[in-house]
C-alpha cells in the first residue's frame, strides 16, 4: 500500500462535512463547480488535485496550505512529521539530480519541446496533463513534463538520454550545451 495515499485517506477519514465544504471553496479557482458540487469526501477532492498536480507526492504545499486555511494543524503537523520522516521525498525514489540540464534545455528549446518529449517516449496523454495544468505558460509545461519524465525513469532518467533525444529531434546546439 502507497503510504501517501494513505496517509489522505486517513485525513479524509477526519474531515468534517463543513471543513470538506471549507476545502471545496478554497480549490474553486482550480477545479470547476460542477465537479466541486459532485463531490462528497475529500478523498474524491485529493483524488481530482492529484490528477491535477497540485498535490503530488513530491509537493505537499498546496495541501499544507489547504489545511492551514481550515485550522486543521494537527493534520499540518502529521503531513510534516510524514515528510520529515522521508516518506514522500524518500532519496532511494528520487532520480539522479538533472537540474542544471535540464534549466539549460528549457532556456534553449522553445516551441518544439514537444518533440523532444516523444523522443523520450514521453505519453501524449501525460503531456496533455501537463499542458492542462499550465495552460498559459509554454516553459512552465515544458519543465514539467521534464520532471514528470524524470520521475517516471527514476534512477534510469540519464543526462545521456536527454542528449541522446536533442540529437534525435536534431537539437544539436542545445545538446552541446547540456554536454559542456
Amino acid at each position: 500500500m502507497d503510504p501517501f495515499l494513505a496517509l489522505l485517506n486517513s485525513f479524509s477519514s477526519s474531515l468534517t462535512d463543513g471543513e470538506l465544504a471549507s476545502l471545496k471553496f478554497l480549490c474553486r479557482d482550480k477545479i470547476g463547480k460542477g465537479k466541486l458540487e459532485s463531490m462528497r469526501s475529500a478523498r474524491e477532492l485529493f483524488s481530482v488535485l492529484i490528477e491535477l498536480r497540485l498535490l503530488t507526492r513530491h509537493d505537499v504545499a498546496f495541501l499544507e496550505f489547504l489545511l492551514t486555511n481550515i485550522k486543521r494543524e494537527d493534520l499540518v503537523l502529521r503531513l510534516k512529521k510524514f515528510v520529515e520522516e522521508g516518506e514522500v521525498n524518500a532519496p532511494d525514489n528520487e532520480p539522479d539530480a538533472l537540474e542544471k540540464p535540464i534549466k539549460v534545455i528549457c532556456d534553449n528549446v522553445g516551441r518544439e519541446w514537444k518533440q523532444l518529449m516523444r523522443e523520450l517516449d514521453f505519453s501524449d496523454v501525460k503531456m496533455d496533463r501537463v499542458i492542462a495544468a499550465n495552460p498559459l505558460n509554454m516553459r512552465e509545461q515544458f519543465v514539467q513534463a521534464l520532471r514528470e519524465w524524470q520521475k517516471c525513469k527514476g534512477k534510469d532518467a540519464k543526462v545521456t538520454d536527454l542528449i541522446k533525444a536533442l540529437r534525435g529531434c536534431k537539437m544539436n546546439l542545445v545538446a552541446d550545451r547540456v554536454e559542456q
